[in-house]
């Protein structure tokens, strides 16, 4: 990769940074920067000042991510702590860092009273990757609870955007290109903090019993097709347990992909789109990959 010029930042900017070590699969090439700002102010003024010819890709938790192997060309936008805080605005609504994570907004909620998004208490997780892509399980998604949502687009201009702007569908949003999603207001209604804790005893305890959460893996793997369930498409097509190098199908959950020690990400990509190529000719339904592909092939 060439080497670019950078804005000057208060946060922090690494260039050749792994990003293997960033995300759940634990493989995958680095980016050519890797941007961590000090506050929306540092990555605005960031933005305003890059070269509008350099990609930008932002990354949360790195649960739902293939990093191709070849890594990343330009900016990666990873947003930490200063991007973490949320506040109870009132007795319904809640404001969210773009850096928080599901279990913190559940549980921030429930301290507060406010039964809605429990569900996000089981999406490995931040709140930016949730609104650009419509995150959602045991029968809720983010566009049922959220309000509005700052970014920065790419220009470096920060704008507020409503729920109905989003353009939403399953799993799915219209949110700019390159845009950074640095806060998010979440609506729910009254409720008690044990009864909302009951509930997401409920959704981690079946979480626990259906996935296979201490595994090296990106989580759901394709979207559910209309009327059907991706993983009962999989395993009728005959991939429970099916391997490429390190790279297997998960016994446990077989709409789940998992790294055993050593694979690459292309052999976890290619085993992915060998399960499609299969569930097509055995079902013939074409499944759709859930689960993002971003960079360059070594």
């Amino acid at each position: 990769m060439v080497t670019l010029d950078m804005p000057a930042v208060r946060g922090r900017l690494t260039n050749n940074a792994p990003l293997a070590p960033l995300v759940w699969f634990k493989a995958g090439g680095a980016a050519e920067w890797l941007f961590e700002p000090a506050d929306v102010e540092d990555l605005s003024a960031f933005l305003t000042a890059l070269d509008p010819a350099v990609p930008v890709m932002a990354l949360g938790l790195g649960s739902n991510l293939i990093v191709r192997d070849g890594g990343v060309p330009g900016v990666v936008v990873r947003l930490g702590k200063p991007f973490a805080r949320l506040e109870a605005l009132d007795a319904t609504t809640i404001r969210c860092g773009g850096g928080a994570s599901g279990i913190l907004v559940s549980s921030t909620a429930r301290d507060v009273g406010i039964v809605g998004v429990e569900f996000l208490r089981s999406i490995p997780g931040t709140v930016g990757g949730f609104i650009r892509m419509n995150g959602g399980a045991y029968g809720r998604e983010t566009a049922d609870v959220l309000v509005e949502c700052e970014v920065v687009l790419r220009s470096g201009e920060r704008r507020m955007l409503g729920v109905e702007e989003l353009g939403y569908t399953y799993r799915h949003s219209e949110l700019p290109e390159g845009c950074v999603v640095v806060s998010a207001t979440f609506r729910g209604v009254p409720g008690e903090p044990a009864a909302i804790q009951a509930e997401m005893d409920r959704i981690a305890a079946a979480r626990e019993a259906s996935q296979p959460l201490r595994s090296k893996t990106g989580g759901s793997t394709f979207k559910n097709p209309p009327g059907e369930k991706a993983w009962a498409l999989v395993d009728a097509a005959g991939c429970r347990g099916l391997r490429r190098g390190d790279a297997q199908v998960s016994d446990k959950h077989t709409n789940f992909l998992l790294n055993l020690g050593e694979a690459t990400s292309a052999d976890i990509e290619a085993l992915g789109e060998e399960v499609r190529n299969r569930v097509k000719a055995h079902v013939g339904v074409t499944l759709e990959w859930e689960i993002q592909r971003v960079g360059v092939s070594a």
